[in-house]
């Protein structure tokens, strides 16, 4: 592949997150950043797909899936923010930085997601890329198959945590119905395993086993970094029942719930 297209995809990510930054400045909300997220690596993804002489199935196939990935996402999370003020992740940051927070969260949020926006859809890009093999192969439809195992995960797993949000009656409550009662996170084990349905799809193409990387990190960064991990430190100090409710469910990987346990509270 042409490193002039994989640097112009790098600089097209920053140049979004710094719109995104003055739009944030705007708005007095840096969590804007959140919406463009997805959005970003659907940019890559087709500019990609502009410039690169790639297999043309593929790489419709996999613009594609990032496509719908990447709105779903926007969507639903500017649906999930509505009425609401600055997610308290930037509020705590904000109030920790002082009147420095305007210009360094051009660099600690907004540049550092373009940046992870275009390390993570590597992969992408390269599959984009890949002249070979210049046909569908099996590993296409397992690729698409997962993945759309994963997008109907993270999308049943929001629908029903937004319809149990709505009842006033779970106000304080933890959520452990449907997917929740097999997993803590149906949301984010979605997301994973659609990073990894996009994977089997590069991996026949000459640089496909290396690209294992970006859904590794994704899954990293959905664990340890600014999904799961950081989460359940918030949920744990709001939610009083839900230090029951990792005792007897899976954090990631759906699994039968663990029986009951007296709550230490």
């Amino acid at each position: 592949m042409d490193p002039i297209v994989i640097l112009g995809n790098l600089g097209a990510a920053l140049a979004l997150m710094t719109v995104v930054w003055l739009l944030s400045l705007k708005l007095r909300d840096a969590s804007v950043v959140d919406v463009f997220w997805g959005l970003g690596i659907v940019l890559i993804a087709w500019l990609t797909v502009g410039r690169a002489d790639g297999f043309p199935g593929r790489g419709l196939l996999l613009a594609g899936l990032v496509t719908a990935w990447g709105l779903r996402l926007a969507l639903h999370i500017l649906w999930r923010r509505r009425g609401h003020g600055e997610d308290r992740r930037y509020a705590a940051m904000r109030a920790a930085r002082g009147a420095a927070f305007w210009w360094q969260s051009l660099f600690t949020i907004f540049l550092l997601q373009g940046f992870l926006q275009w390390l993570i859809s590597l992969g992408v890009q390269l599959g984009i890329a890949a002249a070979a093999p210049p046909r569908w192969t099996a590993w296409d439809l397992a690729g698409a198959a997962l993945w759309a195992a994963g997008f109907l995960f993270e999308t049943v797993g929001d629908a029903q945590l937004a319809r149990f949000k709505r009842d006033p009656a779970n106000r304080g409550r933890v959520m452990d119905r449907g997917l929740w009662r097999f997993t803590r996170h149906p949301n984010y084990f979605g997301e994973a395993v659609m990073w990894w349905g996009l994977f089997l799809i590069v991996l026949p193409t000459p640089y496909g086993p290396w690209t294992a990387l970006c859904p590794a990190l994704m899954t990293f960064f959905l664990l340890r970094v600014s999904g799961v991990t950081l989460l359940e430190q918030d949920l744990l100090a709001r939610r009083p029942g839900y230090r029951e409710y990792i005792a007897r469910t899976s954090a990631f990987v759906p699994w039968p719930p663990r029986r009951r346990v007296r709550s230490e509270e």
